[in-house]
């Protein structure tokens, strides 16, 4: 990925709305049960590979504002990275829009990445680790999955086909 002024615009943006939305909706965005809508947003790097780093410096400020502490900063927003990643490497080279199936592929990657280590993080933070795990997991992954399919896809899809997003998107700029 080059490193251009509309790669870093698009990485601030997508960090920015991150953190924003989280700390905005925080009642549902931390604790043992979290609807984070902000997780939505993690669609964006299969658009623009560089709004993954953006979204795990939005990820790193919301957990440190509001999380399960340092291993919730250092994990957390390691875990969205890695999903945005994969996302964006999901989407390289595709013609546009993307597939459904390779859409809900994307869709798929924070609930792969964060279900197994925000559930670590959680459970951790109990003090019965082994206990609470795969119920912690599991929770995520649902929860994960919600958000991701009933508004990351719907979102997804309607970037994908607004001719002044993908136009900005296009600008060699």
């Amino acid at each position: 990925m080059k490193t251009t002024l509309k790669n870093l615009a698009f990485a601030a943006v997508a960090g920015a709305a991150y953190c924003a939305l989280t700390l905005l909706l925080a009642p549902i965005s931390f604790g043992v049960v979290q609807f984070r809508v902000a997780e939505a947003l993690c669609i964006l790097p299969a658009l623009l590979p560089a709004g993954a780093w953006g979204l795990w410096i939005g990820c790193a400020l919301a957990n440190f504002f509001g999380g399960y502490g340092l291993p919730d900063i250092v994990f957390g927003s390691l875990a969205t990275l890695g999903a945005g990643l994969c996302a964006a490497a999901l989407a390289k080279g595709r013609p546009r829009p993307l597939g459904f199936t390779r859409c809900v592929l994307v869709c798929a990657m924070p609930v792969v990445w964060n279900s197994p280590v925000v559930g670590a993080v959680i459970a951790y933070s109990t003090g019965a680790f082994a206990a609470a795990f795969p119920l912690a997991a599991l929770q995520l992954a649902v929860e994960e999955a919600g958000v991701l399919y009933l508004i990351g896809l719907p979102l997804m899809k309607l970037l994908e086909r607004s001719r002044a997003f993908m136009a900005l998107l296009a600008d060699p700029g």
